[in-house]
């Protein structure tokens, strides 16, 4: 089974693309438009700078590792990048930069919206200190020293404005004045809100009004974080690296730097508070182990002295040395607890091992001490008293230990954290991306170009084809005429004349004259069998052609050797005297109004065997002239004259002017316009040609652009063809 493609709806892609090319202009303007707001984008939007740091988190097992020995692997945990991450995003590294630089100070101009920015940009530049924030606008600036105000105040704008040696705060909301204050000085003011300490201090004179913000922390910590970002590098690589951006490079470079080094010591901070702890520990210990330890060596040696020396037997000192390391070992978990307990709860895992360990060696004391209740009395008391010379001693040897090696240890400690790289100022910024926006603007603007071409081919639904006309109306068409291209390049200049050149005498060759002059054997067989030598040539709409199409068929047929009188039937708003370069009076309305005669209005023109009939002054009945008798006599006295007589009338459409002049035509043609011509108005006049009786003996589709690229084009070109413009419409 055959199947016949439909080809009603397949796409043209070369008329398509003829269509763009014909309508570069468009798309130029939008490119144009294009790059002219990404200029005025790029003017009115500052740079944006960035800076980077790079930060190294080193792994360390912390100062007291050596005191907890086994246990430092179960107490001690590694701290991964995101906990340093979240560090340095925290109020407490954030805070002190916000602190210290006075970021919670924010100084603007007023004048600072895009169109501000774009007319009469100002060299704004903010200078945050330690001890004040530096506002400088342009060769002009003023020194904010103190700036405290009232909670009801916090993120909300102020108008700061200066008067000879004082200034004024305003609430930018209510213009309501709500602190005055000599400059060069801090003031201090008690309000129904709160109290306001401000200094500002300022050597110019200053006419312009500002704005003046103090931020809550938290606002502030926002202005920070939502452009500042840390991000570890790699996984588990433990390098953190830090971007800031803002207008400012200095500013930027500054921030960031002030950021590190507030991290840097924080770290320092928490890093050596578990050695201050545990030294606070062991200078509470030391002290009161002395004192025992000197109990129990009075105690020891008053009882040698009063019963001499006592042997101890082989069980005794097994018994002597396992209490001593038992006692040794109890101390030592004792000060672990104490240290652990500054991080963990009792229920943490750690904590609870650790007591478990603790009741173990206190049961192994009891049995031991159970075992000392058997010995003898003597030999009970003088062990005693020796361990516990021993235990002190020990102890007290092995604290002091330590204390010295915290000490030493806390003199050098430096952090887990080191300062990779620093932040350096930026050389380029990196926004606006000027020349990314630029190459940008000009693909938007050729799309929204192009976008706007096709939708304008979309919406012109006219005649797009001779065989259109020919199969739904019957009819011939006897020429189709492309647009010239030489006449587009005349287009502006041509506008603006008196005199509109005629294109079969200027340009010969031209592919819309050799369109026409195929007509000539079409017309002659027509003429064989028309009532007399009379073409009317008519169209539905104005701005078809007719009148392009009138005058260079009438110097074709001229120039042929043919006797031609062109008469230009439109009384309302011809124009065929421009193309002669003669006056429109006297012309057709003095005759039919029997003010002048037929010489007079009979015309020569530059082209040999050409005459021509202007239409004279508008009149204010045209229609009822040319229905009068003066029409009928004025074409049976001049036809035997002429080899050709070419009407050129008004739009059948829009006035009945041409049917009544086709009444006296032998050849009736009708002008359509390609792309623009609708078929329901070719329709309706071919209806207008019928009710009268006339019959149309075919069309001329005129202004087409397949070959030449695209139509839409639009009112500039029609002089070069003929059509009228605004001021004087066909």
């Amino acid at each position: 089974m055959s199947q016949t493609p439909n080809t009603e709806d397949t796409i043209d892609l070369k008329e398509l693309f003829f269509s763009l090319i014909a309508q570069w202009k468009l798309i130029a303007l939008c490119v144009i438009l294009s790059l002219v707001c990404a200029l005025l984008y790029l003017r009115a939007t500052p740079d944006t700078y960035s800076v980077d740091a790079l930060v190294q988190v080193e792994e360390s097992k912390g100062t007291s590792a050596a005191l907890l020995g086994d246990l430092s692997s179960m107490i001690e945990q590694k701290q991964p990048a995101q906990a340093e991450i979240e560090l340095l995003k925290s109020r407490l590294v954030l805070g002190s930069v916000i602190k210290n630089l006075n970021l919670d100070l924010n100084i603007s101009g007023t004048e600072n919206s895009f169109f501000d920015r774009l007319l009469s940009p100002h060299a704004y530049k903010t200078q945050y200190q330690a001890n004040a924030v530096l506002f400088q606008d342009d060769a002009k600036s003023f020194e904010v020293r103190k700036f405290e105000v009232p909670a009801y105040y916090l993120d909300k704008n102020l108008l700061l404005n200066f008067d000879a040696k004082k200034f004024t705060l305003t609430d930018a909301k209510t213009q309501q004045v709500v602190f005055t204050a000599p400059t060069n000085q801090e003031s201090q003011h008690t309000s129904a809100h709160g109290t306001w300490k401000v200094a500002v201090y300022t050597q110019d004179s200053l006419k312009d009004s500002y704005t003046i913000r103090k931020m809550s922390l938290p606002a502030a910590m926002g202005s920070i974080t939502k452009n500042y970002s840390v991000a570890e590098k790699g996984k588990l690589t433990g390098i953190l690296g830090l971007n800031y951006q803002g207008q400012d490079k200095e500013h930027i470079t500054q921030v960031l730097n002030s950021i590190l080094v507030a991290y840097s010591q924080q770290n320092v901070e928490r890093r050596s508070a578990e050695t201050a702890q545990t030294l606070k520990f062991l200078d509470e210990q030391l002290p009161e182990l002395k004192q025992q330890l000197d109990v129990a060596e009075r105690e020891f040696n008053k009882f040698r002295q009063q019963y001499n020396t006592v042997d101890v037997t082989k069980e005794s000192e097994l018994y002597l040395t396992q209490s001593i390391t038992l006692e040794t070992q109890k101390s030592q978990l004792e000060q672990q607890v104490a240290e652990a307990s500054a991080k963990y709860t009792n229920e943490h895992p750690v904590m609870q091992q650790m007591n478990a360990q603790l009741g173990a060696i206190n049961k192994k004391i009891g049995e031991l001490n159970d075992t000392l209740k058997q010995l003898p009395d003597l030999q009970r008391r003088y062990l005693q008293l020796y361990r516990e010379v021993e235990v002190k001693t020990q102890l007290y040897t092995a604290l002091l230990n330590s204390y010295q090696q915290l000490r030493i240890a806390k003199a050098g400690e430096i952090g887990n954290v080191r300062i990779v790289d620093t932040a350096v100022e930026p050389i380029q910024p990196i926004a606006p991306k000027k020349l990314q926006i630029l190459i940008l603007s000009i693909f938007l603007g050729g799309f929204l170009g192009t976008l706007l071409a096709l939708l304008r081919n979309m919406m012109r639904s006219g005649i797009k084809d001779s065989s259109q006309i020919e199969n739904e109306l019957d009819l011939p068409v006897y020429a189709t005429v492309p647009r010239s291209p030489i006449q587009e390049s005349r287009i502006k200049l041509l506008k603006k004349k008196k005199h509109i050149p005629i294109l079969a005498i200027k340009n010969g060759d031209d592919i819309a004259i050799e369109s026409l002059r195929s007509m000539r054997t079409a017309i002659h067989f027509a003429m064989n069998q028309a009532k007399n030598n009379i073409i009317m040539i008519s169209g539905p709409a104005p701005e078809v052609g007719k009148s392009f199409i009138s005058t260079n068929l009438a110097t074709i047929l001229a120039q042929s050797n043919k006797r031609v009188l062109i008469i230009d039937g439109d009384m309302r708003r011809g124009y065929l005297h421009k193309y002669f370069n003669h006056d429109n009076q006297p012309g057709l309305a003095e005759y039919l109004n029997t003010q002048q005669s037929i010489e007079s209005i009979i015309k020569p023109t530059e082209v040999h065997n050409l005459d021509v009939i202007t239409r004279g002054k508008s009149p204010v009945n045209p229609s009822e002239l040319l229905s009068s008798a003066k029409l009928s006599e004025l074409l049976e006295q001049v036809s035997p004259l002429y080899d050709h007589i070419i009407i050129d009338t008004p739009p059948v459409l829009a006035v009945t002017d041409g049917i009544i002049i086709s009444q006296y035509a032998g050849v009736n043609l009708v002008i359509a316009r390609y792309a623009k011509s609708q078929m329901k108005e070719l329709e309706l006049t071919l209806n207008r040609f019928e009710q009268v009786g006339v019959k149309v003996n075919g069309f001329i589709l005129n202004d087409i652009q397949r070959g030449t690229g695209g139509y839409g084009y639009g009112y500039g070109y029609n002089y070069a063809y003929g059509y009228k413009t605004s001021k004087d419409k066909d």
